[in-house]
């Protein structure tokens, strides 16, 4: 019975949910903003933060429009770790010398579930402030093709 309930207070988030703005990241999931994509399956997407505190920094999101990661339906959060896991992969071949891959799954500053990856080498990279300057939409169009994963 608790997991019935459990269900169907998602259900009910998920509705009320819907009734709210799309996101920036639902804004790109329907194609109405371009992104970086290296990455999508039928629950989720992946593309380079325009704006990464690190080279090779990845937002990956669901595509259910959900504030609070802890209120994904189990299927969307198994492929939000899935595709994290993925994600991570990738970024460790193509980002080497990093000594890791930072994950980070806020929402806070969209309203909308998501994780980002980063490699990195030390706490103060992960903690680091992301740029204010103009996003270089070449160089991340020419990382994008060195990421891609479909």
């Amino acid at each position: 019975m608790p997991r019935v309930i459990a269900h169907l207070l998602r259900r009910i988030l998920i509705l009320m949910n819907e009734t709210k703005e799309d996101s920036i990241f639902t804004k790109i999931i329907h194609g109405d903003i371009p992104c970086h994509k290296i990455y999508e399956d039928e629950r989720t997407i992946a593309f380079l933060d325009i704006y990464p505190v690190q080279e090779g920094q990845v937002v990956i999101a669901t595509k259910v429009q959900v504030a609070n990661f802890l209120d994904l339906e189990p299927e969307d959060s198994a492929a939000l770790w899935h595709a994290i896991n993925l994600v991570g992969a990738k970024l460790r071949a193509e980002f080497p010398s990093k000594k890791r891959i930072g994950l980070m799954i806020e929402g806070l500053d969209v309203d909308h579930a998501h994780a980002k990856l980063f490699p990195i080498d030390t706490g103060d990279e992960f903690r680091a402030e992301p740029p204010t300057s103009e996003p270089d939409h070449e160089a991340l169009a020419v990382l994008a093709k060195k990421l891609m994963l479909y």
